[in-house]
């Protein structure tokens, strides 16, 4: 992971306090950057955020994307080097009912966020996150390439793409290789993200750990559905080398780039949660009761199987899933036993990281 190369390095982030957020943050301040987040309070209590202490590595700023005075004015006082948008609504069924919130958050928090690199000389490199979700949905057997169509049928998909093309028009006008000093900015892709700390709502581990708490079954509405699974380092590594790539190499990785597992890490709900459970039980963990129906609660045009085609971050980068899906659920599993039986999980997160990054 070359964490010399983050030492001292002064990051900036957006979305520090969510799932993903906050593991990426950790890894940074464990590799010695300088951490500023920048970001709405934890949106879940409880938080990894939270339960990690991360309030203490991190010098944090309340504040919404949608506040581009705000926004800027702390990027600008931060003077950071690299810069990680992730701040966003995640989650596809809350689009439904929230759409114009989703639209605002993730269409113009990203133009933001890129109004506030123009006028922030110190950044080099950028990394907006968006999602697998962004491509047009195709229902394809094959995985989606880089160069594939934006898309989406549902609010937050359509505004994941729609932030693409908003990052790929600034990119263009104003961050491209002929532009003076200007920083590289990629954008990545990735699966649906499992790991400990995701307490996220209408995602199913966590629905999974809630309902082992409350000692019911857990339903799951679309048992079928085929997800890109895929342990939340995995895509931080990514994440990582691109942006080290965009700080030295500049323009050449300044393109979207898919981060995603294994073909033979592509499992149904149902194999997911069956898995899950017997990886709780190897911890101690009473299992829990499934149900599977199909068609409950579902949301229109929920997309049944998506796939991601990593081979330019294989063959560009270097960068291939270290753990096979098992692996990821057994960590997975571990961390929330930890969290179950009131151990340390900023040491369990802190262990977790350094394995990953010991695996060849």
């Amino acid at each position: 992971m070359a964490a010399q190369f983050w030492r001292d390095k002064r990051v900036f982030i957006t979305g520090h306090t969510g799932f993903k957020g906050s593991w990426l943050a950790l890894w940074l301040h464990r590799m010695g950057a300088q951490v500023y987040g920048y970001s709405l309070p934890a949106p879940t209590n409880p938080s990894l955020f939270h339960l990690a202490r991360l309030q203490n590595c991190v010098h944090t700023t309340t504040g919404d994307v949608r506040d581009l005075k705000h926004l800027t004015e702390t990027m600008i006082s931060v003077q950071p080097e690299i810069v990680f948008h992730l701040a966003a609504q995640p989650l596809v069924r809350e689009s439904y009912q929230a759409p114009i919130d989703t639209f605002s958050t993730n269409i113009m928090g990203t133009a933001h966020l890129l109004e506030a690199v123009r006028h922030t000389p110190s950044v080099r490199s950028v990394v907006i996150v968006t999602s697998d979700k962004c491509y047009e949905n195709r229902e394809w057997l094959w995985g989606y390439r880089e160069d594939d169509p934006m898309g989406g049928h549902d609010p937050y998909s359509s505004s994941k793409g729609a932030a693409e093309l908003v990052t790929s028009a600034y990119r263009r006008s104003y961050f491209s290789k002929d532009a003076e000093n200007a920083p590289a900015v990629a954008t990545v892709r990735a699966g649906n993200v499992i790991g400990g700390g995701d307490f996220s709502s209408d995602r199913l581990l966590p629905d999974f750990i809630r309902a082992l708490e409350k000692e019911e079954a857990v339903n799951i509405r679309n048992p079928h559905a085929i997800r890109p699974w895929q342990f939340v380092l995995e895509p931080l590594s990514g994440y990582l080398q691109l942006a080290k790539r965009l700080y030295e190499g500049g323009h050449l990785y300044a393109t979207g780039w898919n981060f995603g597992p294994a073909d033979t890490d592509l499992q149904t709900v149902a194999q997911l949660c069956a898995t899950f459970n017997h990886s709780l039980q190897k911890h101690d963990v009473e299992p829990i009761e499934v149900r599977l129906q199909s068609g409950l609660n579902t949301t229109p045009d929920e997309v049944a199987f998506v796939r991601l085609d990593i081979s330019k971050a294989r063959q560009r980068l270097n960068w291939i899933p270290k753990l096979e899906l098992y692996t990821a659920l057994e960590l997975t599993a571990q961390w929330y036993a930890g969290y179950v039986n009131n151990e340390d999980l900023r040491s369990l997160c802190e262990s977790q990281i350094d394995f990953y990054q010991n695996l060849e």
